[in-house]
């Protein structure tokens, strides 16, 4: 199979290119940088901008499939960036797909997108979208996975993918931030640390992926179980958030953090530090947002019971292991603080 993986420069299209290559797949790259360790694993690599149409076409011609995780993530910044990365960019993909024929479509879509700054425990993909979100990204993330999973028909299978919380050696977003903040004193506890969340190894969500692909079509070309559906992804081992950050530290030589703050006064700070960013256009992102702090405070866990019926997806990698690898990942890199 020939495909495409949109931001195959980053960490998790970076995990999802190093897979198709293993099965023999040929891949090609659409990314908005340089990346020559893609060129020398063997990726065809493709410089261009979502929001191109252009620049998507010419990435897309002669694919099969195109993986689409290529997206502007973050807790802040002006509507219209978010909107034309996530939005306009999956429109571009889409119509790619269209005028090239390419037949599957996957989605790296966020549980974000079901987030209504209440507990999740156990939701499955029944849970639908909030009427108001708390931010842009993901705002633009659900209008994206609606467009999608609507676009899916006997000529173009999607389906929308939903990990949570990737993490694993290479991590560029959320161990680096979880140690940059412990390093510099700032690093605190929403509430008591003890609500539950999932997450999921880098390896493990790389993997959803590439089983997705393969069950958006069967062995006649007609549609799959998937196609046209949307799964959380997780390695199904839901813990305290407190356990989640404090086995990172551990694995960057990093004290557990004890320090805590209460939900109600991170929200206010959050409010405040979004009036203030807003009103004086201060550059940069703020250290906490509303939107962050209901995340903080509240449990995120889900079923994955349909990932593993539908795309018979099971992590390989187990929380511990995947903690192991980091540790001696960061060992190796010298990010390791002496022990």
């Amino acid at each position: 199979m020939r495909s495409l993986v949109t931001g195959g420069g980053g960490f998790l299209g970076g995990a999802i290119a190093r897979r198709l290559l293993e099965r023999g797949d040929a891949v090609r790259s659409f990314s908005r940088g340089d990346y020559p360790e893609l060129l020398a694993q063997g990726v065809e690599a493709h410089r261009g901008d979502l929001a191109d149409l252009d620049a998507v076409l010419r990435a897309a011609q002669g694919c099969d499939a195109i993986f689409h995780t290529a997206a502007k993530a973050g807790i802040w910044g002006p509507y219209t960036e978010f909107y034309r990365a996530n939005v306009l960019g999956t429109k571009n993909v889409i119509e790619a797909c269209r005028r090239h024929g390419v037949a599957r479509l996957v989605y790296t879509s966020t549980p974000s997108v079901t987030f209504a700054g209440r507990d999740q425990d156990g939701a499955d993909e029944s849970a639908p979208h909030p009427a108001r979100f708390l931010a842009h990204y993901p705002k633009t993330k659900a209008e994206a996975e609606r467009i999608v999973l609507a676009a899916n028909s006997p000529e173009l299978a999607t389906v929308a993918l939903r990990p949570h919380l990737i993490w694993g050696p290479g991590d560029n977003h959320l161990a680096p931030r979880i140690i940059e903040r412990a390093r510099a004193g700032k690093l605190r506890l929403v509430g008591t640390g003890g609500k539950l969340v999932d997450s999921v190894y880098v390896d493990n969500a790389a993997d959803a992926h590439v089983l997705a692909v393969d069950r958006l079509r069967d062995d006649s070309s007609a549609l799959g179980p998937a196609a046209g559906k949307a799964y959380f992804i997780s390695n199904g081992e839901p813990r305290p958030v407190a356990d989640l950050i404090n086995g990172i530290l551990d694995a960057a030589g990093l004290p557990p953090v004890r320090r805590t703050v209460s939900p109600g006064v991170a929200y206010a700070v959050g409010w405040m530090l979004e009036t203030v960013y807003g009103a004086l256009r201060v550059k940069g992102e703020p250290a906490m947002t509303r939107f962050l702090a209901r995340q903080l405070a509240t449990s995120h866990w889900f079923d994955i019971s349909a990932a593993r019926r539908d795309l018979d997806y099971r992590p390989a990698v187990s929380i511990e292991e995947g903690m192991r690898r980091l540790k001696e990942y960061l060992r190796r890199s010298g990010a390791r603080s002496p022990s």
